[in-house]
């Protein structure tokens, strides 16, 4: 069949430029511009098939299994959309959503969503929830190192771009390490199984896949972020679009009244066991959650925290300033101005959660100063 030759460059600019302003206009009716009142809330999360469905993780499955802030937006007419994210693209898809107006909030990692601010995704972390996860170093079977400094000048898989990136960096930067000191192998968690079986990895770096891997005699972890700082944790919070949080606080502060009180209920040691079965849906085993959970000092309650904490606020700062020095972002994220404290302590006086957990961090004075009032 002959192939047909291509019609003039400006023929196919001026196509391209309709195009392009169809969708844009067939976007802007979806979406609007964020002033108008909002029909919809739309919050992505991280989701497993299981049981011929999907099911979301974290705070997100415990908003959607209590019903309550869709029957309460309901009340207002709005309706409840749920986007499913797979974890193996979880970060850099739920921020296209953002930037493309998709989604109005999901809690997802303090990684992608630096790199979101910075691209000019205006964001804001309206609820922290939680410590953080833990991440883990493991090396192939036979393979005889006991630290970080047994590996200079091996290969070890990282997954660039994704949460752990950052402890990592700073376990080689507290060990007088360099990056380039190791051969860095960027590929997905789910391929590196099979690159430590096969040898062209030497040990990989990864959330709690990482215990996985050393029950299936996969490899033998070495290393592990209960060695180090709280700080060194990766987190995930729930960030709010910042266009729609600011034209619509009422809907944004249910939002989060939803999440403080997913928060209690998951705080509550009665409901251990449900949440680490919960969390163990389609993903990992329960022995494998439980076990990420122990031996850490957190105490269960403080788990899922969503207080503002000193801790919290300096994270957020390293990770921008990490993202900013190795050339990850263009632009320095000001975490003063991401951060929107307006939404929490409400919510925790609502229902009745002062004094639940550890106190919550002072705001900057300048921070409050800046931050527009919900109504």
């Amino acid at each position: 069949m002959a192939i047909q030759k291509p019609r003039s460059i400006k023929a196919w600019a001026i196509g391209a430029v309709v195009l392009i302003a169809v969708v844009a206009l067939a976007a802007f009716q979806f979406r609007g511009d964020g002033s108008a009142k909002a029909k919809t809330v739309t919050i992505a999360g991280i989701a497993y098939p299981f049981e011929g469905r999907q099911v979301y993780n974290g705070l997100t499955g415990v908003v959607i299994r209590d019903g309550w802030l869709k029957a309460e937006l309901a009340k207002r007419g709005v309706a409840l959309a749920l986007t499913p994210v797979p974890t193996a693209v979880g970060g850099p898809l739920i921020n296209e959503g953002f930037s493309g107006k998709r989604i109005d909030f999901a809690a997802y990692g303090d990684f992608p969503a630096i790199i979101a601010v910075s691209g000019g995704v205006p964001l804001r972390l309206v609820a922290p929830t939680g410590q953080g996860l833990h991440s883990y170093l493991v090396v192939r079977n036979g393979l005889a190192a006991r630290s970080i400094a047994d590996l200079k000048g091996k290969r070890i898989a990282l997954h660039r771009g994704r949460p752990w990136e950052l402890p990592f960096s700073k376990l080689i930067d507290a060990s007088g390490l360099k990056q380039s000191d190791f051969k860095i192998v960027n590929i997905n968690p789910a391929a590196t199984p099979a690159a430590l079986a096969s040898g062209n990895v030497d040990a990989a770096f990864l959330l709690s896949d990482g215990l996985l891997l050393e029950q299936k005699g996969a490899g033998r972890v070495i290393w592990s972020t209960k060695q180090a700082p709280a700080d060194w944790r990766m987190r995930a919070e729930l960030f709010g679009r910042g266009d729609f949080v600011d034209a619509n606080p009422e809907l944004t502060q249910l939002v989060v009244d939803a999440y403080v009180r997913a928060a209690a209920w998951s705080a509550q040691d009665s409901n251990r066991d449900r949440v680490i079965k919960d969390a163990a849906r389609g993903s990992m085993p329960v022995e494998i959650i439980a076990r990420d959970y122990a031996n850490d000092g957190i105490q269960w309650r403080e788990r899922f925290s969503p207080a503002f904490t000193t801790e919290l606020v300096d994270h957020y700062r390293s990770v921008a300033d990490y993202a900013f020095e190795r050339g990850l972002v263009r632009n320095k994220v000001d975490v003063d101005k991401l951060i929107d404290r307006r939404f929490v302590a409400p919510a925790l006086r609502d229902a009745k959660l002062e004094g639940f957990w550890s106190p919550t961090a002072p705001a900057p004075a300048q921070a409050q100063a800046a931050a527009p009032k919900a109504s």
